[in-house]
């Protein structure tokens, strides 16, 4: 299956694109809670709330209208009537509230997720303690409460202060599979110092750490392993060799053997760099959140760790085999799972994820969108465009900005309106970084538009200003964009129209807005966009 990135509302594309038991190994962390922003994308350095914030997800999991809907919906048409009582008891019990419409929506998901898992996949919910044991409960009746094998408590950070109670600081991942003939490849830590220095005292020649162990283990055998050996009969003591008695008398011409003065029981030399450490336990304390300061740092609320979900991915798939994250956010199971050579699937809801994950995805390992992996789901025509424009125009906005290389929607904290839908950052020499103003137009541009942008341009002290449109803009647009002159960068002495126009045709057809420095050519959708008007010339700046 070729690596994918899905745009739009998982349960469809679960049931429409991913064939039933494709999926090696499935991790997700839903969001959970409308008090908690779980899609902003981008925050201040100071963890403040910046002016990009976008809130997806702030009423999804409120009981309405839609809620009882898809509530009514899986009642009437999930195959498994112990699921569905369990779900109609939630409700009966619990109300209908924000946790029951959080569960209304996972059923479906975690069913149709089973369907996808092949029989040697295994499933990591990641999730909030204060849902994880509902969730339990039902996972325990779509996969079977023997198919439990884990609740990995995960110490997010070291303290949180909290009134009242104790500090919240874990999460919790549930992990499923869906036989008993599941992946594994067991996972180890180091040992910790203390331990080290305690039981790996000694030092040989070379300088190598070692221990003394014992070459018996408890019970009587019968075969090579339970004879005498160099007069030692372990029997006498109800023991047995852990070793053939070929085994032992090759370790001790390897000098692995130690002999004690006198007659005491040989020992075996262990070396510490010849043991593979700790093996796994289900509380994760050696991964730390992703800090402020540290280089993988996206600015998104809920990032996980690269490392978390590296370690998950070792453990429960193979190379070749194909991970699904349903609520890929900024991506890192993707990145994760690209970089241990694994397959992969993406979905999200919002076009500022799919954005970001291509963006990660160029800039770690320079793969190319169409080329090394798959976009569904968002318009690649302008007829796609218009249709996305008139369902919900703010998402076709947060699109359309998505067009422009790490360009990111703009809201004012105060929630006014500025006239500026995105921003982009560069720097083309060694001053302060400069900013690219962003507008978005899904209805027909007019002449005063382009004037007022020009005006926004310059209130913002913004070195350029880029005006993206569904229609095709005037002579007297094009003739009043270039009126706002030329900004002259210092890269080759260039000059770059200060206010530039381009249609979503152009931007989908290859045609990216002029900057100072050279973006990625991941950034911009595939040329083969579909022409509505091939005889009219180009009047876009």
């Amino acid at each position: 299956m070729r690596n994918a990135l899905y745009y739009g509302e998982n349960l469809g594309i679960l049931r429409k694109h991913i064939p039933d038991e494709s999926v090696d190994l499935i991790y997700l962390d839903p969001p959970f809670s409308s008090q908690r922003s779980y899609n902003v994308l981008f925050k201040e350095q100071t963890g403040e709330p910046a002016e990009a914030q976008v809130k997806a997800f702030t009423d999804t999991w409120k009981w309405h209208e839609g809620t009882e809907r898809t509530y009514v919906e899986f009642c009437e048409a999930c195959p498994r009537p112990q699921l569905v009582d369990q779900v109609q008891g939630f409700v009966k019990t619990l109300g209908r509230n924000e946790v029951t419409a959080y569960l209304v929506m996972m059923a479906p998901r975690l069913v149709e997720l089973h369907h996808k898992l092949r029989p040697t996949g295994s499933l990591y919910l990641h999730c909030d303690p204060a849902a994880s044991h509902y969730l339990k409960i039902m996972l325990d009746l779509i996969f079977g409460p023997t198919c439990f094998q884990n609740e990995v408590i995960w110490k997010r950070t070291s303290a949180h202060s909290s009134a009242k109670r104790y500090g919240p600081v874990h999460d919790v991942l549930l992990f499923y599979t869906k036989s008993d003939a599941y992946v594994w490849n067991q996972q180890y830590t180091p040992h910790d110092r203390d331990y080290v220095e305690k039981f790996y005292r000694n030092v040989d020649a070379e300088g190598r750490r070692y221990t003394l162990s014992d070459l018996t283990a408890a019970g009587v055998r019968h075969g090579s392993s339970g004879k005498p050996w160099r007069g030692i009969d372990p029997a006498v003591r109800g023991n047995h060799w852990k070793f053939t008695i070929r085994g032992l008398e090759e370790l001790d011409r390897e000098g692995r053997i130690h002999w004690p003065a006198g007659s005491g029981m040989p020992r075996y030399v262990r070396y510490l760099d010849e043991v593979m450490g700790v093996a796994l336990q289900d509380v994760f304390q050696d991964i730390s959140p992703v800090g402020a300061h540290a280089k993988e740092r996206l600015h998104y609320q809920t990032q996980k760790p690269l490392a978390l979900l590296e370690r998950i991915i070792s453990a429960s798939s193979k190379p070749g085999d194909t991970v699904l994250d349903p609520f890929c956010g900024c991506g890192t199971a993707i990145i994760a799972a690209q970089k241990l050579g694994r397959g992969w699937i993406g979905i999200d809801i919002t076009c500022l994820a799919t954005s970001l994950i291509k963006s990660r995805l160029a800039d770690s390992f320079e793969l190319k969108e169409d080329v090394d992996y798959t976009v569904v789901g968002e318009p690649t025509t302008t007829s796609e465009a218009r249709e996305l424009a008139r369902k919900d125009r703010d998402e076709f906005q947060k699109w359309a900005i998505s067009l422009v290389y790490r360009a990111r929607p703009y809201q004012d904290r105060r929630g006014a309106d500025t006239g500026i839908d995105g921003v982009l950052g560069f720097q083309d020499d060694a001053t302060d970084p400069k900013k690219c103003v962003i507008q978005v137009k899904s209805g027909r541009p007019m002449l005063r538009d382009i004037r007022d942008f020009a005006h926004v341009v310059d209130r913002e002290k913004a070195t350029l200003g880029f005006f993206i449109t569904l229609d095709r803009p005037t002579r007297p647009m094009t003739k009043e964009a270039g009126a706002c002159g030329f900004y002259t960068t210092p890269l080759g002495n260039r000059n770059i129209p200060r206010l530039q126009i381009r249609t979503v045709e152009e931007l989908l057809g290859g045609r990216p807005f002029d900057l100072p420095v050279t973006a990625p050519r991941a950034g911009i959708k595939r040329a083969e966009a579909i022409k509505e008007d091939p005889g009219q010339q180009e009047l876009a700046v």
